[in-house]
């Protein structure tokens, strides 16, 4: 089991959840926060494939102005800051300290990757308290393709200095854990509740409920 461990960032450790009430408020249903979520994995995923970019939050307020629309919803711009401020200071899941802890200790190097910009990962990850526990903060913006593509994985394992096969992403979206997997890294995937793995894809080297579990199960494959 190789011992370097790069975590993406946004539902894998922190929990978007806590922006329902700003959705409830805006939109009259907190279910709005899934659907400008998904909107907003769905308008980066094409890009990517298409070839162009944007900065990921960017794409986040174009996926927000495509809910906007569709639910007939005029968002001012205190509600639009709202939902930045928000996403700035997300609170981390329950399990993500710990078992964080717990990788650390037992000698685990680790290191976050995530599609959003180093200003913003680098405040998200102080917000949580989580960002001692990381080497490097890494944002796909450094190679302007954003994860599933090739680059984002090369450049996390260019800058810690490893082959990418001695790599391994932690992350609770499909796409992301298959994107590694496909170019040569190892992946363990949460499986927080709703997120399922793809049926097409590699299988991952781990699979938990949650970052403890996945920890645990890593842990035990290092001994």
């Amino acid at each position: 089991m190789k011992d370097v461990l790069v975590f993406d960032v946004n539902e894998t450790l922190l929990d978007l959840a806590a922006l329902d009430p700003i959705f409830e408020r805006i939109f009259g249903a907190a279910v709005a926060r899934r659907e400008w979520f998904s909107q907003f994995i769905q308008n980066a995923l094409v890009a990517t494939v298409t070839g162009a970019y944007s900065p990921f939050g960017e794409i986040g307020m174009a996926a927000l102005a495509m809910i906007a629309q569709r639910r007939d919803v005029q968002i001012t711009e205190d509600g639009k800051a709202a939902i930045r401020q928000g996403l700035g200071s997300l609170p981390p899941h329950p399990d993500v300290r710990a078992g964080l802890d717990q990788l650390k200790k037992s000698g685990f190097r680790l290191a976050a990757l995530t599609n959003s910009t180093q200003a913003v990962a680098e405040t998200q990850l102080k917000n949580a308290g989580l960002s001692d526990l990381f080497e490097h903060i890494l944002s796909a913006d450094a190679v302007k393709r954003l994860k599933p593509a090739p680059e984002p994985y090369h450049m996390a394992a260019q800058v810690l200095n490893v082959p990418i096969g001695q790599m391994c992403l932690i992350a609770a979206h499909a796409w992301d854990v298959t994107g590694a997997m496909r170019v040569g890294a190892h992946a363990a995937f949460v499986a927080r509740p709703g997120m399922v793995l793809d049926p097409l894809a590699p299988t991952p080297l781990v699979v938990g409920d949650d970052i403890r579990e996945v920890a645990a199960q890593l842990i035990h494959l290092q001994a």
